[in-house]
This record gives structure tokens, C-alpha cells and sequence, in this order.
């Protein structure tokens, strides 16, 4: 059965390759044919071939996710997100290097079996001269967006995947990396692919914008767009300059609203291409910096802009903690509610007396931030506060990452070795976020190590170390002692005391943490929020917690006008949001649908409901737009 269908697909692939048909319906994208000619070609692949993918060796992988260290930092965070709003899909989130390599992998614990023999796993060369045409490797090629639908793969092993994949630039215009969503589910049509893909555009562009913005964290940055509330959202322009006014790099929304080639504005004064001089410039980031304000192209374009000054120091590379603050004080977490107050009094009390903490709360109540303000107010504060994520990191790398290495001591490893989070956090704190998903093996590592105070690096010998555990989960770590998967002996060491986190929506001083975050994000100008729309954020359920309450306070900041924030300024989202109650909701019978109508509602919300504007973001026509919007009832009066 199996090889009467490789064989059927072998066929096809010839006849079309030879001009003899042609691919039919909506999969008729002329670049997979072209796609398939290289196969044949270029490669010289045969697309009857059952191999699985080649995996490189561990320390090959250990040094290209080096290489890509910040970017695997900034995309783990989305790369979540897009696995949840396709939950129940049976969809895997990969982020690649820009040579096919998977460096990180985001799929259900139940499905992981399903990808890993699908070839799908950490280390494997999706490239297309290896695995021939694919959702990843065609991307490479071509440099776009596109969905590879079942029969659409070269290889006949393939044919039951379905993957929709976009690259991702550097802010110098160059390949750093490829998003892509894979379903091995054989019920997914081509058609049902225009909602992952609306969704893996907009989690490529935010990552794409992210790694801009921290990259030329010492630079002044110009953020503009041919609209003042999209200023600020990831489809603006992003412009880069040093002191002396010249251009460092563009984004290509930047170079699409100027009308300029990269080349032609790259090392060229900034006040070449706008209409006022440098000191005007840079004059605006010390009027309201959370104020978009008009700016003139040379040629007379008209848009809207902010400027961004420059960072007084070099950003830190972003998967290290900062060192926490002399002062030893609760800093950088708001502490009005009264339990949970008494809930830090006792976690510093028994962290000074080195017991470890166990915090337990769900995802984006401020685990991480909670031990860093434990942290922060202890005896440790001079000393690395580090943090290591037990889930985003995965299973094959964790080991190196936590116990570090010495020179030399796998192939592929690096000359000078690496010092694992152990070693980094001598003298200070070690805080384990998800320690539920650590692997069982390493479990009795962790073990020894808080046993004997002594860390062995891989190939190494024992180095003693000085460390204060703080460890977090969102699972039911009792649970999972009980089913067999987290050492039980390990729980009862690392739950020195157990701090359970409220969520958001249980909070007693949920206006004091509103007031709180948003003067973090605000900075030195003053923002208030008008009581219309204070009231429908205190009232809103918030699932994502904290951070999502903190990550729509900051884009209020940006977009704020005159200092004020109504409630026509709210997300749709918190505007149209029902009363509220505990009560989760029932799980969809469309998962499918109701991530479609959440990328068209997210699309559209981001272009202020402008047609062709979200069109494009889409990567559809304004047609297929209007088509969708019938299809889910959708319209401007929402």
C-alpha cells in the first residue's frame, strides 16, 4: 500500500517535472514545480526514497543555536503563543537556522512521538537539497512565505505533512532564520492552511521586529508608518542611525514606505531622506516619546513617526538575567495584595536561610519575577541572578546548558568549553522555571548536585558551586510525582516551601498593579488611563495574566496621545469582552476556524480594520479578505 503510493507520487512528480501536466488547484503555485525541477536537477534526488532526515551531531546543533542565541531567546516566547492559538490542531512550531537545521521544536508532550517519526525533532536538515521540496527548505529558496501541502513535498514520505513556513530577516536583510507550522494530520485541507499562515506571517514579522529593536539597542531608532496608531505595531518602519546621524540598517517596511533600495540609504545621513535637520530630529525624543508626531520624506511622503534614543549602555546578551540591584529591596514587582505580601515576607525568610522556594502559579502570573524580587531583596542581590526555562530549551541541549562543558569533550564542541547556568550562578540564585518538564535522567543529576554542592561539567571534573535553588511550574508537580515522571526524592528537596501564585483575576490589587506596570512601561512621561477604561481593564479575565496585561499597557504607552488613554484606545478584544467569570470555557469543535477568525480579528485590529492594509499583512488578496470576513460574520460594527 505504501509503495504503490510512493510510487504513484514518484510519477507525478516526473510527468510535471517534464512538462507533461501540470500541479492542479490550489496548489498550482508555480514555485513548488520549480521546486521540484531543482529536486531533480540541482540535487539529484529521488523522490521515491524512504530515508528519514539526516540529524546533525550534538555539538553542531549546540553551536548554531550559539549562533542564534538572541533569536532563540526573542521567538521562544512567540512560538508559545502561536502553539496555543493553534491548540488542538495537532500542530508542531519550528524555528530553523538558515540552513534548514530545526534549533527549537514547540509541539504538545503527546504528540512529540507523532513529529520526532515524521523527521520533525532538534538537529534535523530540512534543507531542500536534503529533503527536497518542503514548507522550511522552500522557504529557504525562495525567499517568501508559502504552505507545502501534503502532495506538494518532493519526497513521497513527506506527503502526509502539511507545513506553512516564513522566513525571517535580519535588520540587515539578510536569511537568519525560518518559522514553520507543521500538521501530520492527513484531514487538513490546503485551504484550511490561509489561517496558520496569516498567523506564522504575523509571529515572523514580530520576531523579525524584536530582534531589530534589541540589536541596535545603543542606536537611535526612527519607528514610522503612513499611520499614527500603527506606529508602534510590528508592520511599521524601523529606521537605525548612530550618533552622527548615519543610517545603520532598515527594515523592509521601511524601505517600502521611503521607496528606497537598502543600498541606496545604508551609511547615508539620515536628514538626506526627511525634511528637517538632524538637531530637529533628534530634538523630538526629548518632547513626548510616546507621542507620534508628523514627519516629511525629501520627496514628500507624509508619515507618522517616534524616535526612540539611544541605550546608555550596550544591552546585555538577552538570555542572560541581569545582576540584580545593590539595594536589597522587592524591586520590580508590585506587592498590594496582602497574601501576597505575607507569601514573599516568608520566601525571603527562609531563602536567606537557604531553603528552597517551589513557586507554582499559571503561565504569566510573575513566577519569574517573584524569585527575581526574592533575589533581588536578599543577601545575594550583588551576585547572577540566572534564569533557565526547563521547557523552552530542548531535551537534547538542556543537559550542556545547565552543567556546562569542557573543551573539547564531543565533537563538535567548542574549544574553550562553556560554563552551564550552575556555574554562572556561583555566589547567587539559580531559578528553574517549568521544573516539571525537566528530563528524568537529568533529574538525578540536579539531585547530586544540590546533595554534594558540586557540578561536573560534561567531560569535566567536579567543580564546587554555591547556589540558591528557586524552582517554578504551572503543572502539578505532586502529580507528576505520583505518575512517575519528576523523582519524587527531588520534589521533596527542592520544596523547601511552596508558594502558590493568585492569578490576575484573583488579585485584590489589581488597580495598584495596573497604576504600577503602566508607569514601567511609560517611563518618564505621564499616561493616565480615563475611569471608562480603567474599569473595562480591571474587568477584563486576562488568561494570559500578568504578562498579558503588561504587553497591552506597553502598547498603549507607545500609542498614547496627549498623555490620555480611553477607551476607544483598548484592544477589541477588552472592548467587546462580555462580563466575565471563572468559569472556563468549553473547548471549541473548531479549533481550525476559530484560530482563523483570531488571525483575521488580530490582522485587523493591528491595521485599524484598513482593507488593503491587512490584506497585505495577510499575504492575501483583498478579495479572499472580504470572502473570510462573510464567512465569520465580521464586520467594522464589532
Amino acid at each position: 500500500m505504501q509503495d504503490n503510493h510512493l510510487s504513484r507520487h514518484a510519477q507525478q512528480v516526473m510527468t510535471v517535472t517534464q512538462g507533461k501536466s501540470h500541479l492542479q488547484g490550489p496548489g498550482s503555485d508555480p514555485s513548488i514545480a520549480r521546486s521540484w525541477l531543482r529536486c531533480l536537477e540541482d540535487y539529484h534526488l529521488d523522490p521515491s526514497l524512504t530515508m528519514a532526515p539526516t540529524v546533525l551531531e550534538h555539538g553542531r546543533v549546540l553551536e548554531s543555536r550559539e549562533r542564534l542565541q538572541q533569536v532563540l531567546h526573542i521567538a521562544g516566547t512567540e512560538m508559545t503563543s502561536l502553539h496555543q492559538q493553534l491548540s488542538g490542531a495537532g500542530h508542531a512550531v519550528l524555528l530553523t537556522d538558515a540552513r534548514g537545521v530545526i534549533l527549537n521544536c514547540v509541539t504538545a508532550p503527546a504528540e512529540r512521538k507523532i513529529f520526532e517519526r515524521a523527521g520533525l525533532w532538534l538537529g534535523a536538515d530540512w534543507s531542500e537539497a536534503c529533503e527536497g521540496t518542503n514548507g522550511i527548505g522552500t522557504c529557504l529558496v525562495e525567499r517568501q512565505s508559502l504552505t507545502i501541502h501534503q502532495d506538494e513535498h518532493f519526497r513521497g514520505r513527506h506527503t502526509g505533512l502539511t507545513c506553512s513556513a516564513s522566513p525571517v530577516f535580519d535588520p540587515h536583510g539578510e536569511l537568519l532564520a525560518v518559522l514553520d507550522v507543521s500538521s501530520a494530520r492527513h484531514d487538513v485541507s490546503r485551504q484550511s492552511q490561509f489561517h496558520t499562515m496569516a498567523l506564522v506571517n504575523l509571529s515572523a514579522k514580530m520576531i523579525e521586529s524584536c530582534y531589530f529593536l534589541r540589536y541596535f539597542d545603543n542606536q537611535w531608532l526612527l519607528r514610522f508608518h503612513l499611520q499614527a496608531e500603527s506606529v508602534g505595531l510590528f508592520s511599521e518602519g524601523l529606521l537605525a542611525f548612530d550618533g552622527e546621524g548615519r543610517i545603520s540598517a532598515v527594515n523592509q517596511s521601511a524601505l517600502n514606505l521611503l521607496g528606497h533600495i537598502r543600498g541606496g540609504l545604508l551609511g547615508k545621513p539620515v536628514e538626506a531622506f526627511f525634511d528637517c535637520s538632524l538637531d530637529e530630529l533628534l530634538g523630538r525624543a526629548s518632547i513626548n516619546a510616546s507621542a507620534s508626531w508628523p514627519l516629511r520624506t525629501r520627496d514628500g511622503r507624509n508619515l507618522f513617526a517616534l524616535l526612540r534614543g539611544q541605550s546608555r549602555s550596550v544591552a546585555a546578551p538577552l538570555v542572560k538575567s541581569p545582576v540584580a540591584p545593590q539595594q536589597p529591596r522587592p524591586a520590580g514587582i508590585c506587592l498590594g495584595d496582602t497574601s501576597l505580601q505575607e507569601d514573599f515576607r516568608k520566601s525571603l525568610r527562609v531563602f536567606e536561610r537557604d531553603v528552597p522556594l517551589l513557586i507554582n502559579g499559571e503561565t504569566g502570573s510573575g513566577k519569574e519575577a517573584f524569585a527575581k524580587a526574592v533575589h533581588n531583596a536578599s543577601q545575594r542581590c550583588e551576585k547572577a541572578f540566572v534564569a533557565l526555562n526547563c521547557a523552552a530549551i530542548p531535551e537534547s541541549l538542556i543537559e550542556s546548558e545547565l552543567f556546562g562543558y569542557r573543551g573539547g569533550s564531543f565533537t563538535g564542541a567548542r574549544k574553550e568549553g562553556m560554563r552551564g547556568k550552575l556555574q554562572q550562578a556561583d555566589g547567587g540564585t539559580l531559578f528553574l522555571d517549568e521544573i516539571g518538564d525537566m528530563p528524568l535522567a537529568l533529574q538525578t543529576r540536579l539531585l547530586r548536585v544540590l546533595e554534594d554542592r558540586q557540578v561536573v561539567p560534561i567531560g569535566g571534573e567536579p567543580e564546587a558551586v554555591d547556589v540558591r535553588i528557586i524552582s517554578a511550574t504551572h503543572r502539578n508537580l505532586l502529580g507528576r510525582v505520583q505518575d512517575g515522571s519528576f523523582r519524587e526524592d527531588l520534589y521533596y528537596r527542592l520544596n523547601g516551601l511552596e508558594v502558590a501564585l493568585p492569578a490576575l483575576r484573583e488579585r485584590s490589587d489589581k488597580s495598584q498593579l495596573l497604576d504600577f506596570l503602566l508607569a514601567e512601561e511609560a517611563g518618564s512621561d505621564a499616561v493616565l488611563i480615563e475611569e471608562p477604561a480603567r474599569q473595562a481593564l480591571l474587568g477584563f479575565a486576562w488568561p494570559g495574566n500578568v504578562r498579558q496585561l503588561r504587553n497591552v499597557l506597553r502598547t498603549l504607552a507607545a500609542l498614547c496621545d496627549g498623555g490620555r488613554i480611553g477607551l476607544a484606545d483598548l484592544p477589541a478584544m477588552i472592548r467587546q469582552a462580555l462580563p466575565q467569570t471563572d468559569i472556563a470555557p468549553a473547548p471549541s469543535e473548531h479549533p481550525l476556524e476559530d484560530a482563523e477568525r483570531l488571525a483575521l480579528l488580530n490582522a485587523l485590529e493591528q491595521t485599524r480594520w484598513h482593507m488593503t492594509h491587512t490584506a497585505e499583512q495577510l499575504g492575501v488578496s483583498r478579495n479572499t479578505l472580504y470572502r473570510k470576513l462573510r464567512k465569520h460574520g465580521l464586520s467594522r460594527s464589532l
